[in-house]
């Protein structure tokens, strides 16, 4: 018998018409309302980081375009020009790769092609992928295109670094900015497809891969299909951590526990500890930021399981550990840390620079706020303050205006 060809999460779960699409309400908003009043642009500019939707809105937009209810918000996924843009067979949409076809003989022959109308569709689109790769010469030829657009086309661009398109070609397209998905929504949409496909997983589990994907869906689902692999269809916390290079919780209470009693000399043993069991020190501090911003939440909110979820156990481990700082001892130490994220990140002595960081934080518990500061001076101040006014008495008397008058 004959095992059917797998499908890879990223793939089977992608949006298929504008109300499925994740985290990207301004956009599909925007273009939803302009086919239904029939204000289609000729160019569309689609930019932002990757695995947020930006070529599947492209896709989708050409089946709006398309279908043969159309134009229309709501393609139906049924007729033959929606099915041949699904399963990339449509001969009127095409999809290039502005990194593979960059030159500008190639811009030249898509002028040439571009000359004559759709063969079966209503339109023609033009989705071109990473457009900021284009070489200059490629992009003037596709801006005499832009200035002198041929009827029944409909270009779009899409990028990740909108900052390298020319300005002459951004000035003539419709721009959407695509944001990055919030954690809430990539764990929401998580639990749906763990749902759909039977997969066991903790709320704790779904928020670990969002936190790991850094706001893009398409990596939230690569992960949780590499966690399958991985595990099967019951994935653990720990299957997770092992997956994902996270370092055990326990292991960074132990870290922050150094830093706040001072103990200086225990940071290299830690750090030796770390590199020894194989840990990425950059994925390390990473997750030490985060582990001081749930410490900063547990101060600050009566509940953040609401914002973070966590188990009961480490909810109350949080609680407990933040109740003996104040929020700006806490505040002090994570603006420290994410100071320096970005030099670590450089650093060609990742080990030596984040030893360094983990003793000066170790330092802190040493600072005095500066209106305790002022207090002190002034106490010491008032201890002397007799001499002190003596002296001054003495000086004022000495120099004023009228010291030689009766």
């Amino acid at each position: 018998m004959k095992k059917e060809k797998y499908e890879i999460l990223a793939r089977k779960y992608r949006p298929k018409s504008f109300e499925e699409v994740v985290g990207q309400k301004h956009v599909v908003q925007t273009l939803s309302n302009a086919l239904r009043l029939g204000k289609i642009g000729q160019a569309y500019l689609f930019s932002g980081m990757r695995g947020i939707g930006k070529t599947t809105v492209a896709r989708i937009l050409a089946k709006a375009l398309n279908c043969v209810h159309g134009p229309t918000p709501t393609p139906c996924n049924e007729c033959e020009f929606c099915q041949a843009i699904t399963k990339d067979r449509a001969i009127d949409v095409l999809e290039i790769d502005g990194a593979a076809s960059r030159r500008v003989e190639e811009a030249r022959d898509l002028r040439e092609g571009l000359q004559y109308q759709p063969l079966h569709s209503r339109y023609k689109v033009v989705i071109i992928d990473e457009v900021h790769m284009l070489t200059p010469e490629a992009f003037a030829t596709l801006l005499k295109i832009l200035e002198e657009p041929p009827s029944q086309i409909v270009f779009i661009f899409a990028t990740t670094e909108a900052h390298k398109v020319p300005k002459t070609i951004v000035s003539r397209c419709q721009h959407f900015e695509f944001k990055r998905i919030s954690q809430k929504d990539i764990v929401k949409h998580l639990a749906y497809i763990a749902h759909e496909e039977k997969i066991s997983i903790s709320q704790e589990g779904l928020f670990l891969i969002a936190e790991a994907a850094e706001g893009s869906l398409r990596d939230a689902e690569s992960i949780l299909d590499k966690a399958v692999s991985f595990a099967g269809n019951n994935i653990s916390l720990d299957d997770l951590r092992v997956l994902l290079g996270t370092v055990p919780q326990k292991l960074l209470f132990e870290v922050s526990k150094i830093i706040f009693n001072g103990e200086a000399g225990e940071v290299f043993s830690l750090v030796d500890k770390l590199v020894e069991s194989g840990y990425e020190l950059i994925n390390f501090y990473h997750q030490l930021i985060q582990h001081f911003r749930k410490l900063l939440l547990a101060k600050s909110l009566a509940n953040f399981q609401d914002i973070i979820p966590v188990n009961e156990e480490e909810y109350q481990r949080y609680r407990k550990e933040a109740s003996d700082l104040s929020g700006e001892e806490l505040l002090r130490y994570l603006n420290a840390l994410l100071k320096e994220e970005g030099p670590l990140k450089y650093s060609f002595q990742p080990r030596i620079y984040l030893e360094t960081i983990l003793v000066k934080l170790c330092h802190f518990g040493r600072l005095v706020a500066l209106e305790d500061l002022i207090k002190t001076l002034a106490g010491e101040e008032g201890a002397k303050s007799g001499p002190l006014e003596a002296y001054s008495g003495e000086r004022e008397k000495s120099f004023s205006p009228n010291s030689g008058k009766s």
